[in-house]
């Protein structure tokens, strides 16, 4: 009985959650093949133009070539203009209620008055391209930690590699989210890169409130926004093996889960994963999730199922790229939750599955709420702890 009042007041307060923000805006369905334009768009979009095929099996057909091919997608050519700015923290939000604005009028009265300091951004432009410019500055939150002294003479062989992890908070992230994390890293000695995602904060294009158009009903943009999440993850290790650092980890919330696990499995210099939330099918999510189902009535308008859509987004699934991810030694954190309402629960433990079945090394922890609530107290900070505790054990053992 005490479980299933539980589960009765969990949902309820998931669901809560997940209705308050009244901006989610429903756009109609977008085909979108400009937006994969060098990866065979422009060719599909002119078969659907002669009436060859349907714009439906065309881009299916795309889908089917990218997880084919994978590497050649998500290949990607260094960018040059490594820079580190200094920055005022700004929030921006991504909700209207009256309490976060109010949030974020007070970091800038802050700023204003000389409350706040400056902080260092890792600043370059992204290997992929898109219509925004404002979406290809890549920006990262730069969190160096402080280094004891090199070993010298002979047993300087010994001394501690260093490491970095690139941090991606969720979908509709404000900018402050996820920095408390990256500040517990640095005490273990580990320094983080708190990686903005596309269409995100200081990347979100003037006319939107919200992250809109890294999730939408464009299924070519969506697309196109999980490969420049994925090269930009990419690219952040190049530079920080430019400035010495030998070994690297990920750490991704929801939708930063899924660009995670993509990046991880076409990279092998990412040793140490945590998915604070998976999935296997991004369709599935779309379809189902709570927090996206603006995108699922525009899909439904335009006569899709919830099948189609699965093959319409094979491309940025995780399921797509299991067996790449199975190919290189690491070690990964699962963290899902039973009341989740946006990545249910079945989707979670198939991922469990498919790692048990390809001999992932993993280990898995249950968070007692939902996916919304994992940011409420008390949930936060066992989420907390269950990431904290594996990156410190984890990056202990690689430095060993």
């Amino acid at each position: 009985m005490f479980k299933r009042l539980y589960g009765k007041w969990m949902y309820a307060w998931e669901y809560a959650l997940t209705t308050r923000d009244e901006n989610r805006v429903e756009r109609p369905l977008e085909w979108g093949f400009e937006w994969l334009a060098d990866f065979g768009g422009d060719e599909a979009a002119a078969r659907v133009e002669a009436g060859e095929v349907s714009a439906l099996e065309a881009l299916v057909g795309l889908n089917r070539r990218i997880a084919a091919e994978p590497h050649a997608f998500f290949d990607y050519v260094t960018p040059m203009d490594f820079r580190l700015e200094r920055h005022f923290p700004e929030l921006y939000p991504t909700n209207v209620r009256p309490e976060t604005l109010e949030q974020e009028r007070e970091y800038k009265r802050q700023a204003e008055v000389g409350e706040l300091r400056k902080a260092p951004f890792l600043r370059f432009t992204s290997a992929v391209r898109t219509p925004h410019a404002e979406n290809d500055e890549v920006n990262a939150r730069w969190y160096p930690a402080k280094e004891g002294p090199r070993a010298q003479g002979p047993g300087s062989s010994e001394r501690k590699p260093r490491q970095a992890m690139i941090v991606m908070p969720q979908w509709n992230a404000d900018a402050f989210s996820h920095n408390a994390l990256c500040e517990l890293f640095n005490r273990f000695g580990i320094s983080c890169l708190r990686l903005s995602k596309p269409y995100h904060d200081t990347r979100r294009p003037a006319e939107l409130e919200r992250s809109d158009y890294a999730v939408s009903a464009n299924i070519g943009r969506t697309i196109s926004a999980c490969r420049q999440a994925v090269v930009d993850i990419r690219s952040c290790m190049d530079w920080l093996e430019s400035q010495g650092y030998e070994q690297f980890g990920v750490l991704g919330t929801s939708l930063g889960s899924c660009y995670a696990f993509i990046a991880a499995a076409m990279d092998a210099r990412l040793r140490v994963c945590a998915f604070n939330h998976a999935s296997t099918w991004f369709g599935d999510v779309v379809w189902t999730g709570q927090s996206t189902r603006h995108i699922r009535a525009a899909f439904e308008r335009a006569g899709l199922t919830q099948e189609q859509v699965r093959e319409l987004l094979l491309a940025v699934s995780p399921m797509a790229y299991m067996d790449e991810f199975a190919l290189t030694p690491k070690k990964s954190l699962v963290i899902y939750a039973p009341y989740d309402l946006t990545f249910r629960v079945e989707f979670s433990r198939e991922v469990l599955r498919n790692f048990e079945e390809r001999g992932i090394d993993f280990e898995a922890k249950v968070l007692p709420c939902g996916h919304y609530t994992t940011g409420e107290s008390p949930y936060k900070y066992l989420d907390g702890w269950y990431l904290g505790s594996f990156v410190y054990r984890e990056f202990k053992r690689l430095a060993g």
